[in-house]
């Protein structure tokens, strides 16, 4: 149940990131993890900055997630 809840939430989550501005800045870092391999082609440049920027500042739970969705956007 806790797992359904979670899995509706990150979709309704990725669904209006996706639909709302591309200001990476004002996103979490766990938004922009889970939302690598998601981004517009036009916008990964200036996702792929953001993100980076933020590498050494993360929690080594988001450091995992990161290096796990990397491939995503490469």
């Amino acid at each position: 149940m806790l797992k359904t809840i979670s899995i509706l939430l990150s979709s309704l989550l990725l669904i209006s990131l996706l639909y709302a501005g591309e200001n990476y800045s004002e996103m979490s870092t766990q938004e922009l993890i889970s939302i690598m391999g998601y981004v517009k082609k036009e916008n990964i440049e200036k996702f792929k900055k953001e993100l980076e920027s933020r590498v050494l500042t993360m929690s080594e739970a988001e450091k995992k997630a990161y290096e796990k969705n990397l491939q995503k956007i490469k």
